[in-house]
């Protein structure tokens, strides 16, 4: 269980004092996995391996809190730490607060975040994706959608009866070069070049008990040493989303398309990252999640199909045994490993098996 804890907070405001009641709460998941695929080099070798990026979900530990400061409105926080529990390191390249790590104002009208926040493509694909950031997933595809947080940002969220509406902003993306897909190395903050390392994300959505849609804009800038090719302040990765989910009795259905273009340094690259699944409760305390994607690159034969399932066992509300399988079928050059952060070779498939204990506290 989520531990809270109440402290109390004496704030001196001009000649006086006040006091507040500020709630806190501590929370984490330790995740392990223990996974093996094959064709994991260019000769065809097997791999057997504790991943450190995630097994169904990635480990944390984290330190949220509120405080009431009336008329409806909160003072808020989150600060989440990302750790690799195979051999006990921080994860997002050693960041202390890795996952997350703002303050901001919470009300009605929604919440006002400043830091490093989770932005709009990652909060738009968390219900349409069924499989979420599991080592086998989209986002072995897509290495950005997990890992989809903006440093220096300022971002809002708001819903309305139903319609969502965010945005975020921040004059430098991500400060890190460690930390592989989580650190790309591009600080911004630079005088004289406004664009250098900004990023915008945008969503509108609409989300019910039964149903849900929502589309995504989010563009990013590069500069001089940041990864992928983004070299320099004019090149951009802009992706565009569409995601919805809706529940089918007690089976819920989530599809989603991801439409990226890349002008880098190497030239332009657009693709579209499609994906649909299912989560399907087969018995009590049992339930199947199954998901295929394809990536279709736009003029070219490097495309990719993906094909994953999952049956987890709840233990009780807080623990719970999987395991799973998949295949990652490469075409042309195209080299994505099945598992996130992995190897295989360009034009090769490759499947995987998996299996772990996920505990949340």
């Amino acid at each position: 269980m989520k531990k809270a804890v109440s402290i109390a907070l004496a704030a001196g405001l001009g000649a006086g004092g006040a006091h507040a009641q500020s709630q806190v709460t501590v929370y984490g998941i330790v995740d392990v996995a223990l996974a093996h695929m094959n064709n994991a080099d260019a000769v065809g070798h097997s791999v057997t391996r504790e991943p450190s990026l995630t097994g169904s979900l990635p480990s944390r530990i984290g330190f949220r809190g509120s405080e009431d400061l009336g008329g409806g409105m909160s003072a808020v926080f989150n600060l989440e730490s990302g750790f690799n529990p195979d051999v006990g390191t921080l994860g997002q390249g050693g960041r202390l607060f890795g996952r997350q790590a703002w303050v901001g104002l919470r009300g009605r009208w929604g919440t006002l975040q400043l830091g490093r926040i989770l932005n709009m493509t990652y909060l738009a694909t968390m219900k349409s994706d069924v499989l979420g950031p599991n080592l086998f997933s989209i986002n072995s595809i897509d290495l950005y959608l997990p890992n989809a947080r903006s440093d220096n940002a300022i971002g809002y969220l708001g819903t309305f009866d139903g319609l969502m509406v965010g945005a975020t902003w921040s004059v430098g993306r991500d400060a890190s070069a460690a930390g592989g897909p989580s650190a790309t190395g591009c600080a911004g903050e630079v005088p004289g070049n406004a664009r250098a390392c900004r990023q915008y994300t945008a969503l509108l959505g609409y989300d019910t008990k039964a149903y849900g849609i929502n589309a995504t804009y989010d563009k990013l800038y590069g500069n001089t040493g940041a990864a992928g090719g983004l070299t320099s302040s004019a090149h951009y990765d802009r992706r565009i989303t569409a995601n919805g989910w809706a529940m089918v009795g007690t089976t819920k259905i989530g599809a989603g398309v991801i439409a990226r273009k890349t002008d880098a340094a190497t030239g332009i690259t657009e693709s579209d990252l499609f994906y649909l699944g299912a989560s399907i409760p087969v018995a009590p305390r049992l339930t199947l999640d199954a998901q295929v994607a394809r990536k279709d690159v736009k003029g070219s034969p490097d495309d990719t199909n993906l094909a994953v399932a999952r049956l987890t066992y709840a233990l009780s509300v807080r623990s719970a045994v999987y395991a799973g399988v998949g295949r990652m079928d490469n075409h042309g050059a195209a080299a994505i490993a099945l598992d996130a952060g992995g190897t295989t070779a360009p034009g090769k498939a490759q499947s995987g098996v998996m299996a772990g204990l996920r505990h949340a506290f």
